[in-house]
């Protein structure tokens, strides 16, 4: 009866060390395989602010090029080289200036709506680029997370 007792212990003792050494191991591949994922994921990311970086970059360009349009179009509207037609109608006090060099001299009111006009017009370039990067950010972001390359 003793011999069975110390056997039974004996197998009792194996399967538990068994039991532990194998959940042991276990959770060194589970470690192995997270620090795997980890890798992957930091190199994703890398990835992605790499393209995030250079959608920005393009950005900060196009806005450079549309503040230098909107500079140029500026003082041509204040030396008066950009006009209304003279077919548009103008409400309020109608008054014509002395000609300057055979062309009409821009008043100070049609100088300030041009470039309020120009203002809006640049605001609504920087807004539609911006929006364009946001949009082609989203999709890299999206093809790198679903592994669409």
């Amino acid at each position: 009866m003793k011999q069975a007792l110390v056997g039974i212990l004996i197998a009792i003792g194996l399967y538990a060390y068994g039991h532990h050494k194998g959940w042991s191991e276990r959770d060194a591949e589970m470690q192995a395989e997270i620090a795997i994922k980890n890798e992957e994921a930091r190199a994703k990311e890398q990835e992605l602010n790499q393209k995030l970086n250079d959608n920005e970059a393009k950005l900060l360009e196009v806005n450079n090029v549309i503040n230098e349009k909107q500079s140029a179009l500026d003082r041509a509207i204040r030396a008066g080289r950009v006009r209304f037609p003279s077919s548009c109608v103008q409400a309020g006090n109608v008054t014509t200036a002395a000609p300057v060099g055979g062309v009409e001299a821009a008043s100070e009111s049609e100088r300030q709506t041009l470039a309020a006009i120009a203002e809006i017009v640049a605001q609504g370039d920087r807004n539609t680029e911006q929006l364009n990067a946001c949009i082609d950010a989203y999709n890299q972001a999206r093809e790198m997370v679903n592994g669409q390359r």
